[in-house]
């Protein structure tokens, strides 16, 4: 473990009032169901999967990385942050101020 990382269980939680905004379009549900697959994505691929074009998708994901839900890496790519992950590869979240199961989202 790296000296320097605090650890996951006093990590800040996302702001409640951010979650549940970014949280009330169907297209964020779609695109974190999507993440939850552990693959990181770039915005174009997450645009022909919820039907946008990129412009709008793009606006989605600003949207999710303003509220903490997702994370920039690899200068283009998107994904969930490891620690909101309980079970990888499941499409489950846990952003602690609750518990998302996307396997009904889009």
């Amino acid at each position: 473990m790296n000296p320097y990382e605090i650890p996951a269980s006093i990590q800040p939680l996302p702001n409640r009032a951010l979650l549940a905004s970014a949280l009330s379009a169907e297209s964020r549900w779609i695109i974190l169901k999507e993440l939850t697959k552990g693959e990181p994505r770039m915005t174009m691929e997450l645009a022909r999967l919820i039907g946008t074009s990129p412009d709008a998708t793009a606006k989605q994901m600003i949207m999710l990385r303003r509220a903490g839900l997702v994370e920039q890496v690899y200068g283009r790519l998107y994904t969930i942050p490891k620690k909101y992950l309980p079970q990888p590869g499941q499409p489950v979240v846990d952003f602690g101020h609750c518990l998302l199961r996307l396997d009904a989202a889009g």
